[in-house]
C-alpha cells in the first residue's frame, strides 16, 4: 500500500468519526484542517466549533481506537483547536456588536437550580478556553453577585457611556443586583423590567465574547416573551429536575423558544441523582428519566444529568461555584460535560451570515 493511499484510508476513518458532543462525524463537520504522514506515525490538525480545553487526550484516545478498529495502529499527534463561529439568530434580530452567541438558560418554574447551572455553564466554557459573559435576567431575585462573590460592589462607567461589566473567576457579568441595595425589592411592572434588561444588554461594553449566558428568569409570563424576543439569541437550555410538576413547567418554556423561532439546544436534567456524602449510596429522590423522556418528546438532546450535592449549594454560596472550587471532582465534571455537549449542540447549527454580505448606503445626489 503506498503512502498517499495509506492517508487516504486514515482521512476516510478520521472523517467517518463521529464526535460525542457534535453528535456528527468530522468530515461533516469540516474539522480536519490537515492530515500528514511523518516519522511512522499521523499528524493530524483538527479544528472543532466548541471549547477545546482538556478535551485533546480524550479525543485523541477516541480517534486512536477508531483507527484501530479500521485496522490502522499508526501512533497518532494530534493538534486540537477551537473555531467558534457566530450562529444564526432570529430572523427579525441581528448579532450584538462582537459577542458571538447569545445562550439563554431558562426553566418553566423557579427552584430547579437554573442559575446554578447558568453560573457553572459559563465557567466551564471559560475554564476550557472561551471568552464569556453572564447576564443575569432575573431582575427581581438576582443571584449571580451572590454566586460569583461579587455582591456589594459596583461597575464603573470610564466613558460615561456604557457600564464595565465586573469579572470574576474569569468571565464578564452584569447583574441588576450590581446596580441596587441587595435588600431593596424591584416593585416593577413589565415594562419596567423589560426596559431594564435591553439596557442591561445593549448598554454594557461586555468586549469580545464567543458566549454570552442570559440567566433568565423563572416562568413563561410577558417578561420571558418580551425578552426572547427583542435579545438576539442563538440557542436555549431548558433546565428541569427529573418530577413530573417541573416537566410539565419546563416544556411550557420550551414551547415559549419554539413560538419565538428560538432554537432550543437542549435539556439539562438538574438533581438528577444524590449520592449519599457519607456512605455512597445513589437515589434518584425526584424521580428517574423525565429529562431523557423530555428530550425525546421534543426531539431535542439530553445535554446533561446533574448531581443533588449538598456541595455544590454550598460551594456557590460561597461565590466559588463547583467547577471554580472542586474542576477536577466528579460533580465538576458533569457540569464540564454538559457545557461541551452544549457548546457542540450549538456548533452544529446554522452559521451567521450577516457578515459576509455588503452594507448598502442609500445616498441622495
Amino acid at each position: 500500500m503506498t503512502a498517499e493511499t495509506s492517508l487516504t484510508a486514515v482521512r476516510a476513518a478520521l472523517e467517518g468519526y463521529v464526535d460525542p458532543y457534535l453528535r456528527e462525524s468530522l468530515g461533516a463537520a469540516r474539522a480536519i484542517e490537515d492530515l500528514r504522514t511523518a516519522g511512522g506515525g499521523i499528524e493530524a490538525r483538527v479544528a472543532l466549533g466548541f471549547p477545546v480545553g482538556g478535551y485533546l487526550e480524550e479525543l485523541r484516545g477516541a480517534l486512536t481506537a477508531h483507527l484501530a478498529a479500521s485496522g490502522i495502529t499508526s501512533p497518532l499527534a494530534l493538534e486540537l483547536r477551537a473555531d467558534i463561529k457566530a450562529h444564526s439568530v432570529q430572523r427579525n434580530l441581528k448579532p450584538l456588536g462582537e459577542i458571538g452567541n447569545v445562550v439563554a438558560v431558562a426553566s418553566g418554574k423557579g427552584g430547579v437550580g437554573k442559575s446554578t447551572v447558568a453560573v457553572n455553564l459559563a465557567l466551564a466554557w471559560a475554564a476550557q478556553g472561551a471568552r464569556v459573559g453572564i447576564l443575569d435576567a432575573d431582575i427581581y431575585g438576582p443571584s449571580q453577585p451572590l454566586m460569583l462573590g461579587l455582591a456589594g460592589q459596583r461597575p464603573s462607567s470610564p466613558d460615561g457611556k456604557k457600564l464595565k461589566p465586573l469579572t470574576a473567576h474569569g468571565i464578564s457579568a452584569m447583574s441588576i443586583g450590581f446596580l441596587v441595595d441587595d435588600q431593596q425589592p424591584m416593585v416593577w411592572r413589565g415594562p419596567m423590567v423589560t426596559q431594564a434588561l435591553t439596557q442591561l444588554l445593549s448598554e454594557t461594553n461586555w468586549g469580545a465574547l464567543d458566549y454570552l449566558v442570559v440567566d433568565m428568569p423563572p416562568g413563561t409570563g410577558d417578561i420571558q416573551l418580551t425578552l426572547a424576543q427583542r435579545v438576539p439569541v442563538a440557542g436555549a437550555v431548558i433546565v428541569t429536575t427529573p418530577q413530573d410538576i417541573a416537566l410539565a413547567d419546563a416544556r411550557k418554556g420550551l414551547k415559549m423558544f419554539e413560538k419565538v423561532a428560538v432554537p432550543v439546544l437542549g435539556v439539562v436534567e438538574n438533581m438528577s441523582i444524590h449520592v449519599c456524602s457519607s456512605c455512597g449510596h445513589a437515589e434518584h429522590i425526584f424521580g428517574a428519566g423525565g429529562g431523557t423522556r423530555m428530550a425525546a418528546e421534543y426531539g431535542v438532546r439530553l445535554l446533561g444529568e446533574l448531581p443533588l450535592d449538598a456541595r455544590i449549594r454550598e460551594e456557590t454560596d460561597a461565590g466559588r461555584p463547583t467547577v471554580v472550587a472542586e474542576p477536577r471532582s466528579a460533580r465538576a465534571r458533569a457540569y464540564f460535560q454538559m457545557a461541551r455537549s452544549t457548546a457542540g449542540a450549538l456548533a452544529v447549527r446554522g452559521r451567521d451570515r450577516s457578515s459576509i454580505f455588503p452594507k448598502i448606503v442609500i445616498e441622495e445626489t
